[in-house]
């Protein structure tokens, strides 16, 4: 029987991904132009979700601890894998739920080494090259997302920098800031204090214009997003007025110096104003900086709603889970938020309970997953070099880190990343082929050893798939590289067609 070419194989893994997902979105992917005003508006909609028709590529995921791994990472290693199995379901989440107790030093000493401006104060930061700090947070991100051992934690990074958006193209280096000060050092905490660190963090007033509000004139760019993206959810009961009456509030949250958060008295509001029903009353302009009190009391009543209490849950179960939790899936975890003031780690295990993960489907890799999934899988040597070059194929695929310009962060849906697949096909044909620049060098040789069609497959299986590689992928790999298994080239492209395929889009 001859081998079916590469593009017959291709032609399969596409129509099989369009039998699993809805037509994608037709819009423009990636860096998207410098705004140079307030963060754009835009109509809210909600996400399209994905209803698998001709496949589920879960349906060939056996072990529930890998597919628990497969939830709380970026993608399955043999290591990992065998981990997971050795602990059993439960002590692996616990296992992932205490970063700090796994270590990481190797990624610590990689990042340390190669991106400084990362531990950088403002000054150094404020007198960097604008490019060079951008890069360096960018590197450091897909890097991290790749080989950090703390994988759950990188995952909670990616969704709470999703959660709040900032882009750096309007922000600069205040970002860096943010990422380590805000995103990274409260992304294992409690809502609360995750959503008060960003709100004193001087990205995210910059980035929503809360810089330029004052008492004659209050900008409602950040207490509309505080409101529909950060805490109560678009649905979540509040009204324009409540807007305007908490932009009031929120005058003179400001920043000053380098970027550094302050208050600043004579910018704020101090008549009296109703938000969601709670009055704060007015106040004597003598009151100056204890007029911050004033903001920080909304936080706290944003905090406790139970409208925020269902949004972030259900954003939680949608970024972990699936696509369309259900009603008793979403009370269920806003019931552990209401019950321990937003834990964030007891709110997952609820999100990640056996039962939740082992009867979700499958869910479609964005772009960013499956740049950090093949690394995972493949785990080629990189050099900081090879980083650049990584974050150019991450570019190319359409999900460059902290370029989302508006404040609702990149889409999680299928739909709208699905019709990007030949980007996708050619980064798998990039990663199994990296063998000629020192950069980036993936060894084929373990995939070789024997040479035989079935050891060649089985170990594609191994590293791509933990071991449950879906059977008719599996007939298919091994039909192809039969053609002359001992050639390298052969395998390396038999070892693309595997990412490239319908079950590595998926975990």
């Amino acid at each position: 029987m001859n081998a079916p070419n590469r593009r017959s194989l291709l032609k399969a893994g596409a129509a099989l991904l369009a039998g699993a997902a809805l037509p994608a979105l037709a819009r423009a992917q990636g860096v998207r132009g410098v705004p140079t005003g307030p963060a754009p508006r835009r109509p809210f909609s909600p996400p399209p979700l994905l209803h698998p028709t001709s496949i589920d590529p879960a349906a060939s995921y056996a072990s529930p601890e890998l597919r628990l791994a497969r939830r709380v990472s970026f993608g399955l290693t043999p290591a990992e894998a065998a981990r997971a199995k050795a602990l059993g379901y439960a002590q692996y989440l616990e296992y992932q739920l205490a970063p700090e107790l796994i270590d990481d030093s190797a990624t610590d000493a990689f990042v340390a080494t190669n991106f400084p401006l990362l531990a950088a104060d403002l000054n150094t930061l404020f007198a960097a090259n604008a490019a060079t700090v951008q890069n360096q947070i960018t590197y450091a991100t897909i890097y991290r997302s790749a080989f950090s051992q703390r994988q759950l934690f990188e995952r909670l990074v990616e969704f709470w920098s999703d959660h709040f958006n900032i882009s750096m193209q309007k922000v600069g280096y205040l970002k860096v800031v943010d990422d380590s000060a805000v995103i990274r050092q409260y992304a294992m905490t409690t809502f609360p204090q995750l959503l008060k660190a960003s709100a004193h963090s001087a990205a995210m007033l910059l980035y929503l214009d809360q810089t330029t509000s004052q008492k004659n004139a209050p900008n409602q760019n950040y207490a509309r997003e505080i409101m529909e993206l950060h805490t109560l959810g678009v649905n979540g009961g509040y009204t324009q007025t409540d807007v305007a009456e908490l932009a009031r509030v929120l005058t003179g949250w400001t920043i000053a110096g380098r970027g550094t958060f302050n208050f600043t008295s004579a910018l704020h509001d101090y008549g009296a104003k109703t938000v969601l029903g709670v009055t704060v009353p007015a106040a004597s302009a003598a009151t100056g900086a204890a007029a911050q009190a004033e903001g920080e009391g909304m936080l706290n009543v944003l905090t406790v709603h139970p409208a925020t209490a269902a949004y972030i849950s259900t954003k939680m179960l949608q970024y972990f889970l699936r696509y369309d939790p259900s009603q008793q899936q979403i009370a269920a975890v806003a019931a552990v938020y209401s019950s321990t003031g937003g834990d964030i780690k007891a709110m997952l295990r609820e999100v990640l309970s056996y039962d939740n993960v082992t009867t979700a489907p499958a869910k479609f890799k964005r772009p960013y997953h499956l740049v950090a999934a093949g690394l995972r899988a493949l785990a080629p040597s990189v050099t900081a070099a090879g980083v650049t070059a990584l974050s150019g194929q991450v570019t190319t695929v359409g999900q460059q880190p902290f370029t989302w310009l508006t404040p609702d962060g990149f889409p999680d849906s299928a739909a709208y990343w699905s019709g990007n697949m030949l980007t996708r096909w050619n980064y798998a044909t990039f990663l199994s082929n990296s063998n000629l620049a020192a950069s980036i060098q993936f060894n084929v040789a373990p995939f070789m050893n024997p040479a035989t069609p079935a050891a060649i497959v089985n170990a594609i299986n191994n590293a791509l798939f933990a071991g449950e590689m879906p059977s008719r992928l599996a007939t298919e790999l091994t039909t192809y590289v039969s053609a002359n298994p001992a050639n390298a080239a052969l395998v390396r492209e038999t070892i693309g067609l595997a990412l490239s395929s319908s079950a590595f889009q998926y975990y």
